[in-house]
């Protein structure tokens, strides 16, 4: 026993350990580069970080599943304001069992449920709050999601892990940081002690309130060390120093993803000084390449997560029912995301119901039967086993007779360190060997998408590594063609050829006739985030252009800065105008520009 303590009690510490397999030193998770290390000395140490066990196991995970459910899928919206009577929560038909049971047989590995988002709506029946199940219609008040969907993950085999938002809109200690900080350790205490393992807690840093909200300082080191007392082998992501958030909200990783990563995890009070020292954000295309790692101090084990929803919003809404996405496009995600070194994480909201929609669960199985056609035939024969290649070094790999291929998949093992910074792919095609593909990293799994071809042999060139690359796994596979139908534009049935601007800011438009409004909609151009983009919003209507009715006032477009995909507004019965009037503020508080090809209507 006093054999194996010291090694884990280095591992704890998050200090370098020695592992007997290549006599390799290695770091867990975090390493500070000694003062006045060169560059290759900080590359030589950066091959040698490998991410914990728990870290290794989430991104062996692949697909995890997101279930955004909760007041807004009774209220229609993405985020409340806390105000909601939570005798709306009332589903008719919950079936947790239903949840897990698709999604197991869809190749998702675990789930993550909303147990509170920034409405403070819990949907277990906490102590801290009445705004929660207990006091809903739901079951008289005796239900409890979370149990339902943890019995459920058990008799399916699943994992399972929280979201509970730090930023909460109902709770009235909110801003009094202490009172607010030891009330969510409250919450988070029943969550990690009621319901068994947990495998993953998400915090998220959304607030519409501006960086912190009505004042309130997080006590994140308390909230970890509440996590890692109760449930130590649960991984923290997004607002934790685990598992990071990759930058967007398209299910877009990058093609340079380095899990050795110079980014400081957000939580670390260091953080902001490191990042703008580096000149880098959560967004930047390359976070550990030679360059950044040059002028680093430290680096950390911190893999991205990719995070989407299957459909244009996060909750439930029956009218974006027509609206899930395409075959294609998860495909597309797929590749770009657990493809790219990355996980999944795909968003599948319940309905009314308290079910998964026929819909998503349609889809869902389209996407599980492609991904099993895919790859149920790997046409590498040879390519299983740990091979070692040195930088500049290549691997030849045998193809099965007349294989016509177009995905070819490589993995190196990265409980060794990540280490491939570019390779190349050539195949033997009638005698001749062709270029036909480049790359950067690797990681975990890197799938590189190529033109149909026949081809015998298959090589992989290591261009440059640090230190000897640790290829696990090379594989090739056929992936059938997918066409994406064209996208039609169902947010704004009034020809635009009749529209006059009458002002920019606010945006006034004169729509050419006198017309009765269901909606509007805002779209934010080409679905990017801008920093004069609309989030609050007074919507107003008016029959001559000088008296004016407010129809909206204090809206948000919320969550408009992490997904900017059109948002559309239902407007009164019996709305009649000739103007609109779109006045608007950013989510930093300025005047908001809003382009007019960025609105639209549907009138009767």
């Amino acid at each position: 026993m006093k054999k194996l303590l010291l090694p884990l009690l280095l591992f704890l510490a998050g200090v370098p350990t020695i592992q007997a397999q290549e006599t390799e030193s290695y770091y867990v998770k975090h390493v500070t580069f000694p003062t006045g290390a060169t560059v290759e000395q900080k590359v030589d140490i950066a091959a040698r970080l490998v991410p914990t066990p728990q870290q290794l196991a989430w991104q062996q995970q692949e697909l995890t599943a997101f279930l955004h459910f909760g007041i807004n899928t009774f209220t229609d919206r993405e985020w409340g304001d806390g105000t909601e009577d939570p005798n709306l929560f009332n589903p008719t038909e919950l079936d947790a069992d239903q949840w897990v049971r698709v999604l197991k047989e869809c190749g998702f590995k675990m789930v993550i449920l909303t147990a509170k988002h920034h409405d403070g709506f819990c949907l277990w029946p906490t102590k801290t709050t009445k705004h929660s199940v207990a006091s809903s219609a739901w079951k008289n008040g005796k239900g409890d999601v979370v149990r339902e969907l943890r019995d459920a993950c058990d008799k399916y085999d699943m994992k399972f892990g929280v979201y509970l938002s730090p930023w909460d809109r109902n709770a009235s200690c909110y801003g009094d940081s202490p009172a607010y900080n030891k009330f969510f350790v409250e919450q988070l205490t029943e969550l990690l002690t009621n319901y068994g393992k947990v495998h993953e807690v998400w915090f998220d840093g959304a607030n519409g309130e501006g960086p912190n909200g009505k004042k309130q300082e997080y006590d994140w080191d308390t909230f970890y060390q509440t996590i890692r007392k109760l449930q130590p082998e649960a991984v923290m992501a997004i607002m934790g120093d685990d598992v990071r958030w990759v930058g967007n909200e398209k299910g877009l990783g990058r093609e340079t993803e380095w899990s050795a990563t110079v980014l400081t995890p957000g939580v670390y009070a260091r953080s902001a000084a490191n990042k703008k020292a580096l000149g880098i954000s959560e967004t930047s295309s390359d976070l550990g390449g030679r360059d950044i790692l040059a002028k680093a101090n430290e680096l950390f084990w911190y893999p991205s997560e990719v995070d989407v929803s299957i459909r244009p919003g996060w909750f439930y809404h029956s009218r974006e029912d027509n609206q899930v996405k395409s075959l294609k496009h998860l495909s597309d995600i797929y590749f770009r995301s657990v493809g790219y070194n990355s996980v999944l994480l795909l968003n599948i909201p319940p309905d009314r119901r308290g079910l998964i929609h026929e819909a998503d669960v349609a889809r869902l199985k389209e996407f599980a039967a492609y991904r099993k056609s895919i790859f149920a035939h790997n046409r590498v024969t040879d390519g299983e086993g740990l091979k070692q290649v040195a930088s500049g070094k290549e691997q030849v790999y045998t193809l099965t007779p007349d294989s016509v291929i177009n995905v070819v998949m490589l993995q190196e093992d990265i409980a060794k360190g990540q280490r491939v910074e570019a390779f190349s792919l050539e195949a033997l095609i009638d005698g001749a060997w062709r270029e036909i593909a480049t790359g950067t990293t690797i990681g975990y799994k890197r799938m590189v998408q190529i033109p149909d071809m026949k081809a015998e042999k298959l090589k992989v060139k290591i261009l440059s590594s640090r230190r000897n690359a640790n290829l696990s796994r090379v594989a090739a596979y056929y992936a059938a063609p997918l066409q994406e139908a064209v996208a039609e534009n169902k947010w704004n049935n009034l020809p635009r050829e009749s529209w006059k601007l009458v002002s920019e800011t606010p945006l006034v438009i004169d729509l050419g006739k006198s017309v009765t409004l269901q909606s509007f909609t805002y779209a934010p151009e080409g679905a990017q985030a801008k920093p004069d983009m609309a989030f609050r919003y007074t919507f107003s209507v008016s029959t001559d252009g000088k008296t004016w009715k407010t129809l909206k006032a204090d809206g948000e477009f919320s969550n408009i800065m992490y997904n900017p995909l059109p948002q559309t507004v239902s407007l009164p019965a019996g709305a009649s105008a000739r103007f609109i009037k779109l006045e608007a503020t950013s989510p930093n508080g300025s005047k908001a520009h809003v382009k007019p090809g960025e609105v639209g209507v549907m009138v009767k």
